[in-house]
């Protein structure tokens, strides 16, 4: 008697779980789904071919009826509130084929989500769809050949773990919980790039789908030229669902941590540091940041990070302490690990955000007057202004090698803001970000595409790629002639 009412009590609760998934299905599918074009003009998506689309998926189809639709839509800045018609998460390439394809076919607004960390907002769209890889995230290390597969989704620290347990890395970004596809595909900036190169400079191979829906792979020897335009050229020329990259053999435990000053005489520091770091070995990375906090505190602070022989790094640190002297010094001996999860926020972030971003070729007087200048002169509590460097073997790979143009920058400069979504000051923060850019950015030349924002003018686009950008405008209109993957730093076809 027992097992007969716990048969019937399971088979009741089964019912019950069910009822609200399919209501889901006849919420989702029972009519048809206005959307836009990319040309702006309005779309109707069919009830049968969305129907159609969700049966060809081993991933899920999330429309607006979807009780997960609020999550899915959800961006990393939530300055961005994005209402996509569909949201295609994927399980793997067949789904992101399938996704293309439809949207192809349709000329439907697209974009493209991977690890998801876009400031700029163009990871979602509103009346589009929404490619969403971030749940493609196997990394494997293979450490005797020093290669590592990693998918699209995956986020820069879980690549890191996997690399370190066999004392291999490859450079990538500063941030953990940043994407690694969007990272490579616009360059890749970070703590052992003056060593090793920049991310896609360590890119081996890539599989993609292109705008028309067929599966490649690229590398030096298949399909050449769209592996040179991978490297830097963001995702203009499809959606990258693998990466191989080469690793390099590193000590995990290295030397690094902060100094924090106040800004006052920050205008000196800068310039001594602009002395030594110009004669420093590639092994040292020294980011520069100030900013703003509450109470009217502004600060100076340079995040280093040393690569080299560890007998050396105090010989080499060194002259950073004789700067001045120090709020706070947590110089020391760090596992890489910490290091690169020193700065990152975990999952999507509770601040709205806006920034600008250049190239610049040199701490220059000019710059450092203008950069100390807005810092005290800032009205705001969450602004940070940085010079990430650059250098070293980035700047020793020919600017026509890879999509990635700018080589012989120093640093990459921006001007960033941050907000709780409740203030009620959000434009008057975004326009004090764009005034300051107005005086830095005639003091930069080029663009660094992960920094590109939604609101950049062509011409900074342009400068983003240089003298690369013909040959890239040719092969988008081979890859994507109706630009498809527009929601970027984008290439215009040819």
């Amino acid at each position: 008697m027992r097992r007969r009412t716990f048969c019937a009590g399971g088979l009741a609760a089964l019912g019950a779980a069910s009822i609200p998934f399919h209501r889901a299905l006849a919420a989702d599918g029972g009519a048809d789904i206005p959307a836009v074009g990319l040309d702006g003009r309005e779309l109707t998506l069919k009830s049968a071919d969305i129907q159609d689309l969700r049966a060809g998926l081993r991933g899920e189809l999330i429309t607006v009826a979807h009780p997960d639709y609020a999550s899915a839509r959800r961006l990393w800045n939530p300055a961005f509130d994005r209402h996509p018609s569909l949201i295609v998460r994927c399980a793997g390439a067949a789904d992101v084929r399938r996704a293309v394809s439809f949207s192809g076919a349709r000329g439907l607004l697209t974009a493209v989500r991977a690890g998801g960390h876009s400031v700029s907002g163009q990871s979602g769209c509103d009346r589009g769809l929404v490619i969403d890889l971030s749940r493609m995230r196997a990394v494997e290390v293979d450490p005797v050949a020093k290669l590592a597969r990693v998918e699209a989704g995956a986020l820069l620290g879980e690549l890191d773990r996997e690399a370190l347990a066999f004392g291999l890395a490859t450079p990538v970004g500063t941030v953990a919980d940043t994407g690694v596809a969007g990272l490579t595909l616009g360059g890749g900036v970070g703590r052992l790039a003056r060593k090793f190169g920049l991310t896609c400079d360590n890119l081996v191979a890539a599989e993609l789908v292109t705008a028309d829906g067929e599966w490649r792979r690229a590398s030096a020897t298949e399909n050449a030229d769209l592996f040179w335009a991978l490297r830097g050229g963001g995702g203009n020329f499809g959606v990258v669902t693998s990466f191989t990259f080469r690793l390099h053999e590193v000590t995990p435990v290295m030397y690094g941590g902060n100094l924090q000053f106040p800004i006052t005489g920050g205008r000196e520091m800068l310039r001594s540091l602009g002395d030594i770091i110009a004669a420093a070995p590639d092994e040292l990375y020294v980011d520069v940041a100030m900013g703003t906090a509450p109470e009217n505190v502004r600060w100076l602070a340079f995040n280093v990070c040393y690569c080299g022989p560890p007998g050396e790094a105090e010989r080499v640190v060194g002259p950073l302490r004789k700067l001045g002297k120090p709020l706070e010094d947590t110089l020391a001996a760090t596992p890489y690990d910490r290091l690169q999860g020193s700065g990152d926020l975990r999952g999507l972030s509770p601040l709205g955000a806006y920034g600008k971003g250049g190239l610049v070729y040199g701490i220059t007087p000019a710059l450092v007057d203008v950069m100390v200048g807005a810092t005290e002169s800032a009205p705001s509590d969450g602004l940070t202004m940085w010079l990430q460097h650059q250098g070293g073997a980035i700047s020793r790979v020919p600017p026509k090698a890879s999509a990635y143009f700018n080589r012989g920058a120093s640093h990459n400069v921006g001007v960033f803001d941050s907000w709780q979504m409740s203030a009620a000051d959000v434009e008057r923060r975004t326009e004090w970000v764009r005034h300051t850019w107005t005086q830095i950015e005639p003091l930069t030349r080029g663009q660094y595409v992960n920094l590109a924002a939604t609101d950049d003018r062509e011409t900074r686009v342009h400068a983003a790629y240089g003298d690369n950008y013909p040959r890239l405008a040719a092969l988008k209109k081979r890859y994507d002639p109706n630009n498809l993957f527009r929601l970027n730093a984008n290439i215009k076809p040819a």
